[in-house]
């Protein structure tokens, strides 16, 4: 059985669609009137345990969102993608990239708010506070006021809580965590030569200009940097249209 996915868009380009830590593939939501589905298919895949494969079981671990993907991909009849990764998805799109099938081209790579293949390499006290999100809607809250500017509305805030527990189950929820924070493959990326860009809300206080630079515009030389205004870690709730014509522009330049 393959993951569940949800497609948008009839064009040519296909681009596979990696999520984060809180919340399935309709985080993406907001954004979806400003796509452009005449020149690009868009595939939001679940990882599992969340989403449309909630009753999907697994090690939760990046090497299997990337074999999942790519199991995808071939189901798709696909040759060619572009890549886009939000946060721990961010991480699972390079593993993507290592491990996929040769016959599939990647064309480009886009990490919007990423975590990098070195993990989150959380202290002691940060770890404390993510470990507690499992089961805490009060810690989900926190991460998510302080990796937006501590500047949004709490309705919106809680709505996105509330939507972390919805479309997720704790088992995957936790499993992804150890997956994201501890797994580490920043030697094996030299074999990376896909375009790449990573996007980072300028508000966004864990995924900064500075950790970029420490890694992905450090590891990948032809790397692009840009830091979006008015957004933190979900500019694609944030500022969607600013976040979506970025990334378009980004993939017609490698189509």
């Amino acid at each position: 059985m393959s993951i569940g996915y949800t497609t948008i868009g009839q064009g040519t380009e296909h681009v596979l669609v990696f999520h984060g830590w809180f919340g399935d593939y309709t985080a993406w939501e907001p954004s979806f009137k400003a796509l452009d589905t005449a020149k690009f298919t868009y595939i939001f895949i679940d990882y599992r345990g969340y989403g449309k494969s909630a009753a999907l079981s697994g090690n939760y671990s990046m090497r299997e969102i990337a074999a999942d993907a790519n199991e995808l991909a071939h189901k798709l009849q696909l040759k060619s993608v572009h890549l886009i990764g939000h946060s721990m998805g961010g991480m699972a799109m390079q593993r993507f990239i290592l491990d996929c099938d040769p016959d599939i081209q990647v064309k480009s790579a886009i990490g919007v708010t990423p975590v990098p293949a070195s993990g989150g390499q959380l202290d002691e006290n940060a770890w404390g506070l993510f470990a507690g999100a499992i089961k805490q809607d009060q810690n989900r809250y926190a991460i998510i006021n302080f990796t937006t500017g501590n500047r949004l509305s709490a309705t919106w805030i809680n709505q996105l809580v509330q939507s972390s527990r919805a479309t997720t189950n704790e088992a995957a929820f936790a499993g992804y965590l150890d997956a994201w924070v501890k797994e580490n493959f920043a030697d094996e990326i030299h074999r990376i030569q896909t375009p790449m860009l990573v996007c980072i809300g300028e508000h966004d206080g864990a995924i900064n200009a500075d950790a970029m630079q420490a890694t992905y515009l450090t590891w990948y030389p032809s790397c692009e940097l840009q830091v979006i205004p008015n957004a933190g870690h979900y500019p694609m709730q944030e500022t969607p249209i600013d976040l979506i014509t970025r990334l378009e522009t980004f993939m017609r330049k490698h189509s």
